[in-house]
Formats: C-alpha cells, sequence, structure tokens
C-alpha cells in the first residue's frame, strides 16, 4: 500500500468511527453497552459459525467460476481465496470497486493464471452476487407490504432496489453489446496512464496501446466463458443465495442473542438494502452499513426495534461479517505476498 492508498484508507476509518461514534450518542451508550454485556455466548459463537459458512458458500461460487475459466483449484483454496478479496475489500475504500485489482493479482498468484482471469473471475462473482440479493430484497419487501403500510424511508429504500434491478443489467448489456468500442477505449485511455506510472514510480506497467486491447479482450472472453455456462451459472447463483442467506441468518440470531427476536422476514429486505451502502467512500462500507441497517430497522413498521436494540445487534452481526474474513484474508495476504506480484 502506498503513500496515497495508506492517507485514503486512514481517512475512511476515521469516517467510519465518527459515524459509528455518532450512532452511539444518538441510542445512547451505557443502554447499547449493557445489551452487548448480556448477549449470549453460544449465540454469539453461532454467528461466528453462520459468518464462516457464508464465506464457504462465496467460496464454492469462486471456485465454479475458476472452474469455467479453466483454473483447477481446490475448495480449501477458493475458501482462502475469497477471504483474502474480502479482506481487500474491507480496507479498501469504496469495498469492492476498490479491492477488486488486488484481489485478481491474489487470485492470478494462488492460482496460477493470468491477471485477465482472475479479474475476471472476481468481476464475474461479484456480478452473480448481486442477483439474489436484489431478488431477495425484492421478495423481502413485497411480502413485508402485505403485512403493513410502507412508510417514507422503506418507500425510497425500495424505489432504490428497483432502480439498481434496472440500471445495473442495462449498463451491462450496454457495455457488452459495445465490448470492442469500450476495448479500445480502455487501451486507449491507460497506455498513457500506465506509461507516466512508469516514469515516476520504480515499477514496469507500461504496456502498448495494442498489448493493453489484447488483454482487455481476454477479459470479456472470460466474463462471456461464464455467462454462456448455464450448468456454472445455475450453481454460482445457488452458492451466492446460500450465503446471503447465511448473512441473514447471521444478523436474525445477533437480535436472538440480545434477547430481542426478530421476524425473519424483516431481514430478507434489511440485509441486501444495508449491502448496498458497501459502496460509500469507506473501507469495506463500515460505518455506512451500520448506519443504514440500523435506519431501516429502527424505522421499519411493524418491525417494533429501538435503535439502541439495532445497533447492538447490527454490531455483534458486522463484528462477525467485518472481522472473520478481515482476520482469515489477513493471514492469507500476508502469506502469499500480493505485493509481489
Amino acid at each position: 500500500m502506498n503513500g496515497a492508498q495508506l492517507r485514503t484508507t486512514i481517512l475512511g476509518f476515521l469516517g467510519t468511527f465518527a459515524i459509528l461514534g455518532l450512532l452511539l450518542y444518538f441510542v445512547g451508550i451505557e443502554g447499547f453497552v449493557q445489551k452487548i454485556q448480556r448477549a449470549d455466548t453460544e449465540l454469539v459463537v453461532l454467528i461466528v459459525a453462520v459468518t464462516l459458512g457464508w464465506l464457504a458458500a462465496w467460496g464454492f461460487g469462486l471456485r465454479t467460476v475458476l472452474d469455467v475459466l479453466g483454473v483447477d483449484v481446490s475448495f480449501a483454496k477458493s475458501f482462502f481465496i475469497l477471504n483474502g478479496a474480502m479482506f481487500s475489500n474491507n480496507i479498501t475504500p469504496f469495498g469492492q470497486a476498490g479491492g477488486e485489482p488486488v484481489t485478481a493479482l491474489l487470485i492470478s498468484k494462488v492460482a496460477d493464471t493470468e491477471y485477465e482471469r482472475g479479474l475476471a473471475a472476481i468481476a464475474s462473482v461479484d456480478s452473480l452476487n448481486f442477483v439474489p440479493s436484489i431478488v431477495l430484497a425484492l421478495g423481502g419487501a413485497g411480502f413485508y407490504a402485505t403485512q403493513t403500510d410502507f412508510g417514507r424511508r422503506l418507500r425510497l429504500a425500495t424505489m432504490a432496489i428497483v432502480v439498481l434491478s434496472v440500471a445495473v443489467p442495462v449498463a451491462g448489456i450496454f457495455g457488452w453489446r459495445n465490448r470492442d468500442a469500450l476495448r479500445r477505449a480502455i487501451a486507449r485511455l491507460l497506455a498513457p496512464v500506465l506509461q507516466f506510472v512508469t516514469r515516476v514510480a520504480p515499477v514496469d506497467v507500461a504496456l502498448s496501446r495494442e498489448t493493453l486491447e489484447t488483454r482487455v479482450g481476454e477479459f470479456f472472453e472470460s466474463i462471456e466463458r461464464v455467462a454462456t455456462n448455464r450448468r456454472g451459472l445455475t450453481l454460482a447463483l445457488t452458492a451466492s443465495t446460500a450465503g446471503w442467506v447465511c448473512q441473514m441468518v447471521a444478523l436474525w440470531l445477533a437480535f436472538l442473542a440480545i434477547g430481542e427476536p426478530i421476524s425473519f422476514s424483516v431481514l430478507l429486505f434489511v440485509v441486501p438494502v444495508g449491502a448496498i451502502a458497501g459502496v460509500t467512500p469507506l473501507p469495506g462500507g463500515a460505518g455506512g452499513i451500520e448506519l443504514v441497517l440500523v435506519g431501516l430497522l429502527a424505522s421499519l413498521p411493524g418491525a417494533g426495534v429501538e435503535s439502541g436494540t439495532a445497533l447492538a445487534a447490527v454490531v455483534l452481526f458486522r463484528g462477525a461479517i467485518y472481522w472473520v474474513p478481515v482476520t482469515i484474508g489477513g493471514g492469507v495476504v500476508s502469506v502469499v505476498g500480493v505485493d509481489s506480484v
């Protein structure tokens, strides 16, 4: 991590602490601490176990995509690669968008494959993970609408999901249909940038436009292989859905651990919407995701969740979802040594 990246990450974490501090201030620190102290230890351990189940499911999805791309890795390797990916996402501003280049390096080194194929693999996994999250969120919102009236925040959140469910596929289709022009544009923009980096930094990353066009073309070819493999798509989507369900179960267990059970149907909607906050310029979306989750849970009509209760459960949930992959993935990255690639 260079100086600029380090400064950006530090600023991101300062933003995270500021948001969490404001949340604690508004809900009350004393009540929050009491709820955390009373949490059932066995259920907290179970939350960690379910978190590992989420990581295993998405690790299997990554293994499936790599298999489609002709890269043979074991389930154990794919699990650790996935954790390394989550580690880079969680310490990088803008979440997955910021961590994907590092993840692609990790995949290329551990799986002994080209960088373009590694980037295509993680981009495919991220795209596939988006599909069930939107479906579950819309299904949860629809079910919840039959139980109670939509409040203003719920309507806004649902509208955001609908917009994303339309905008993302449309952008993807447009980009795919114009992939030749996009390939040339990327090569034209990247070539001078890489030449500049080579001049000012002690690395040689300069590539000709022709070479860049070839590599970007290989990336698109890898994406096409994944998109046209029905068996691989089915397995990957199933694994992704299982992972999302594990996250929902983890949050449901968090409420149970503090003695405040909540309807599971609420979480079908809340968890995917909260994940959207991962695109904020905060490391792994930390702070932003918590804010969105607490805001939704405390404002959902009929849910009966106080803001202090919501924050305590969200902290237990996010403590596992954030720190388990950071701990495992940090070890993976340190052992593999991505910076040396």
